[in-house]
């Protein structure tokens, strides 16, 4: 799970590198005509920029999903909860890594966001694997996929035996 939630980060940082150094003086790069286009934002808030004057929150709110993710990870044997959990690592730990080293000051950084969705939104690389982390979650949760074993499922899992008859 965590090399899947580190390449997760790399991605989604060293895409912001780029972003940053390509788009920074007010450059933009059509993708898809009126689809997608890549043009940079440096954003304050969460998504669509809402809670703006709030940016201490977020932080403490992805230090707070990391440290949950850690902590259920624990007891993952689930090959589809760990990569789903690996997603939601790696793109809170990367929101997190802005917010804190990010001008314009520790836990009050901005998020990069460059990919331009018709206008409807900017996001990055981790709000892709963070959504997309989520939709799985919710199906895995409706379909009642478990997360891992309770440590005592050995007498769980054995049929219950019927009492002896009395002699």
């Amino acid at each position: 799970m965590l090399t899947l939630a580190a390449i997760v980060l790399l991605a989604d940082q060293i895409s912001k590198f780029w972003a940053i150094s390509a788009l920074s003086d007010g450059e933009h790069i059509t993708v898809i005509p009126q689809v997608i286009r890549f043009r940079l934002l440096l954003n304050p808030g969460a998504a669509f920029s809402i809670g703006e004057g709030s940016t201490w929150v977020f932080t403490l709110a992805a230090a707070a999903a990391v440290a949950v993710i850690l902590y259920v990870a624990r007891r993952l044997q689930s090959t589809a909860w760990t990569i789903v959990l690996a997603a939601l690592l790696g793109g809170a730990a990367s929101h997190l890594l802005d917010r804190l080293f990010r001008a314009p000051g520790f836990a009050q950084g901005h998020v990069v966001d460059f990919i331009d969705y018709g206008g409807l939104f900017v996001g990055n690389v981790a709000d892709i694997a963070l959504t997309g982390g989520c939709a799985v979650l919710m199906l895995l949760s409706l379909r009642g996929v478990p997360l891992g074993v309770v440590a005592d499922n050995a007498h769980a899992s054995s049929p219950e035996r019927a009492p002896e008859p009395e002699s």
